[in-house]
């Protein structure tokens, strides 16, 4: 007699505790990381004379676009005022326009340099050259704040304070992680092609910009990313160089804003404002590219 199917149990499934604890982990984290980027949209939004109303609602208070306005400068200063703004103002499109100066500077720079420096690294064969490359990359142990009186009296020495070349000039060739991330992919490439290229008549410099360069794209458009991030975010060194109002960047101006305030208090929901405002290009350029960039990073070997 065999038994009905009503009478076969099934054994229980253990409950998966370390998954369940994990997944509550990576909640907890993404809800920590993403916490600050919503506080700053929420106080954006906020109306400037309902900022301290409810302080605890995670919702904007009287919601509102009039700090945007503020900020594009589309409010005169007497009807910010009385919205009980600061009448602070930002001219945010010449910032705008200075960090993107200074970025594309920087990328444009960095990447050919690097690439160049890079390759040398990777396939050319000159005296101590590992030895070379050994002390050059230690040089990421060092703090760039060390590096910041010394590249100021430089940088004043040349008489070059207050202008784009100034900002740029620090990273402007080559960084050493840069070199090292570029002679990464470089020592991926197959040999083989580029001494075909040799054998048929091409010199080194051809070898490298018409065969070298179009198979490691990826890895360009990735160190391109991250250099224009880090430009972009850069605070300290544009603000020792770069005070005056027409190479203004961003970051400065926004730290500016916050300073010259003549009621006292920041104009905390203006600043939030701007602030949103100053992250949209290298949010769309990450949304992007972000893929890219860790592809990129684990062909190199990164983790």
């Amino acid at each position: 007699m065999t038994p009905s199917a009503e009478t076969i149990t099934r054994p229980r499934q253990p409950i998966p505790w370390g998954r369940i604890a994990a997944w509550t982990a990576l909640v907890l984290m993404l809800l920590i990381t993403l916490f600050p980027f919503w506080w700053m949209l929420r106080t954006a939004l906020t109306h400037p004379k309902a900022l301290f109303i409810n302080p605890a609602s995670l919702l904007p208070v009287q919601p509102t676009l009039i700090n945007f306005q503020r900020v594009l400068g589309l409010v005169d200063v007497e009807t910010a005022v009385a919205l009980g703004g600061t009448g602070q103002t930002i001219n945010f499109m010449l910032a705008l326009r200075n960090s993107i100066i200074v970025s594309v500077l920087v990328v444009v720079g960095q990447v050919t340099f690097s690439a160049m420096a890079a390759y040398a690294f990777a396939r050319l064969n000159f005296p101590l050259r590992n030895q070379i490359f050994a002390l050059y990359v230690a040089a990421l142990m060092v703090p760039g704040v060390v590096m910041l009186l010394p590249n100021f009296i430089l940088v004043r020495s040349l008489n070059l304070l207050n202008t784009f070349v100034g900002i740029v000039l620090p990273a402007l060739f080559m960084t050493p992680f840069a070199v090292f991330f570029l002679r990464q992919f470089f020592l991926g490439v197959n040999r083989e092609v580029e001494e075909a290229a040799l054998i048929d008549g091409c010199d080194v410099p051809e070898v490298f910009f018409r065969i070298v360069i179009p198979m490691t794209i990826p890895a360009l458009t990735t160190l391109a990313v991250i250099t224009f991030i880090t430009s972009w975010n850069n605070y300290l060194w544009p603000l020792v160089v770069g005070n005056k109002e027409n190479v203004r960047v961003l970051t400065v101006a926004l730290g500016v804003f916050r300073s010259q305030t003549p009621q006292g208090a920041p104009d905390w929901t203006g600043l939030m404002a701007g602030t949103a405002l100053s992250i949209i290009p290298t949010f769309v350029l990450f949304l992007f590219m972000g893929r890219k960039i860790l592809d990129s990073i684990q062909f190199t070997g990164f983790k």
